[in-house]
């Protein structure tokens, strides 16, 4: 019970961090949030760990927690990172994949579409989430799953923002049914060139995460 709570209040700070409630460097007040969100200071501690490990959150001994914000290249250099580190593990995956993995993959595709048709963004990222961490594991490279997990992680709340952006959840889907296609025929190039595009920054999505960044900018110095 007590994890589920850090983990919503680490929803909700991770969403007011990257919507730009909070401007860089700001520190936060333990006590405000705690009557904010009405849990006590354990949970919300728990949630800056979290947060501090995606590199959202700085903690410093004695003084508390500082918001900050990745810079916008930093940002498109991580992506460009996490497309090549999942090229990879979709390589892998297409030749270790199991019978048992395809149909775990497959029941993450079901409740996606359903997501969409409920048009509930946050369910289509938890289910997401699902789909990309079982092709880390069926890579058969422990060492690869855990860095290509902790890259996720750190990307999270900007891969969320992303499904925000109307019409990105259905292309989305078709990119998740191509890369699941892929790995089906065993094809390892084409699970990888299909993890490559669905992940990378470029072209629309690239606009778009910039125009998101310019209204945060917009927000925080107005």
């Amino acid at each position: 019970m007590g994890t589920r709570i850090a983990d919503s209040v680490r929803e909700r700070i991770e969403q007011m961090i990257v919507t730009g409630e909070f401007a860089d460097g700001e520190r936060l007040d333990e006590v405000k949030l705690a009557e904010q969100f009405g849990v006590s200071r354990t949970p919300l501690r728990e949630a800056f760990q979290a947060l501090a490990a995606s590199g959202l959150l700085t903690l410093e001994a004695r003084r508390g927690a500082f918001i900050r914000h990745p810079g916008f290249v930093e940002l498109v250099e991580m992506f460009e990172v996490m497309a090549e580190i999942e090229a990879m593990c979709g390589f892998r995956a297409a030749r270790h994949i199991t019978s048992q993995q395809i149909a775990d993959i497959n029941l993450t595709i079901e409740a996606c579409e359903r997501a969409i048709q409920q048009g509930d963004s946050d369910e289509y990222y938890r289910e997401n989430e699902k789909f990309h961490h079982l092709i880390y594991e069926a890579s058969s490279n422990r060492f690869l799953a855990r860095e290509a997990a902790r890259l996720h992680k750190r990307l999270k709340p900007y891969r969320r923002m992303q499904l925000r952006v109307t019409g990105r959840m259905p292309q989305s889907m078709k990119e998740h049914r191509a890369i699941f296609a892929a790995l089906q025929r065993s094809d390892s190039k084409a699970t990888a060139t299909a993890l490559r595009l669905h992940v990378a920054i470029q072209g629309e999505k690239f606009n778009d995460l910039m125009a998101n960044f310019q209204q945060l900018a917009a927000v925080r110095t107005g």
